[in-house]
């Protein structure tokens, strides 16, 4: 299976939000419980580094990254978010945009890159130490959702090519 990798724009939403709404109904990708509108994602996050992946035509997943803080001193650091469609997860897809973006991340500066997943969730936590995350904690009861407390591991990969 050829996987492509190419940058998002705002054609793909509709694609995007439906994989991102197959995330919400996991319970175990995300604490938000709707899909925001182009405008909110948008604005979320960074204008950079924003990536789908295609097999053939059709977009299958998903990669983005968020500023962890608006202090122009963590202006390198942001927050990982990798979303595939149910229908092609086992294929490396994820492994695929994940790496591509930490390329592309690197190439924009970016010397942190952090994740904070669901511990339920082993199969993101790892395809995230495969591509060089660390787990640097696990925040116990961080969040609630459907009345439901839930712990997430916290990983980071720091740039060996940014000092």
């Amino acid at each position: 299976m050829e996987i492509v990798v190419r940058p998002l724009t705002k054609s793909d939403w509709n694609s995007v939000s439906k994989i991102y709404q197959e995330g919400i109904n996991t319970g175990i990708a995300t604490f938000e419980t709707k899909v925001p509108n182009w405008q909110q994602w948008d604005a979320k996050y960074v204008s950079v580094c924003r990536l789908v992946a295609l097999v053939k035509t059709s977009v299958v997943g998903f990669a983005v990254l968020s500023p962890v803080s608006k202090r122009h001193v963590y202006k390198g650091v942001a927050e990982v978010s990798v979303y595939v469609s149910k229908a092609f997860k086992g294929n490396h897809i994820g492994e695929t945009l994940l790496k591509k973006l930490i390329e592309e991340s690197e190439a924009s500066g970016f010397w942190t890159l952090q994740a904070s997943i669901f511990s339920e969730n082993i199969a993101s936590i790892n395809l995230h130490l495969k591509c060089g995350f660390r787990v640097i904690g696990i925040r116990e009861k961080v969040g609630q959702l459907n009345g439901k407390w839930y712990d997430n591991h916290f990983l980071e990969r720091r740039s060996s090519k940014i000092d």
